[in-house]
């Protein structure tokens, strides 16, 4: 197990702590693009997850496991989000602190 693997492993959890950021923000507004963040960060986590697997254990691949872990964090970040700060600072954006939305059903879902 090379020092590739911790950086895999680091990608892992980027991707798991976006998925888990989206999956907040939507539960706290209720808009559907980060509901459908939050569906997509399932299976981009679960690549991301592949990957480091494929990194830490089959050392000839190691860079195709880099290659999955980038991937899964480039197609996370192509998922269309709506724009929900309006002059917060970064510690609110890092962690998600969106604001809370009383009535969630009157908005459009997909």
């Amino acid at each position: 197990m090379s020092y590739l693997a911790y950086v895999a492993g680091f990608g892992v959890a980027v991707t798991a702590f976006l998925w888990l950021r989206d999956l907040r923000i939507f539960s706290r507004t209720g808009l559907s693009g980060y509901r459908k963040a939050a569906y997509l960060g399932v299976p981009f986590t679960a690549l991301a997850l592949l990957g480091f697997f494929v990194t830490a254990y089959a050392e000839a691949w190691e860079y195709l496991g880099l290659g999955l872990v980038l991937l899964a964090l480039y197609l996370q970040g192509r998922v269309e989000r709506e724009n929900v700060w309006h002059g917060e600072g970064a510690r609110e954006r890092f962690f998600g602190s969106a604001e809370r939305t009383k009535d969630k059903g009157s908005r459009k879902r997909l």
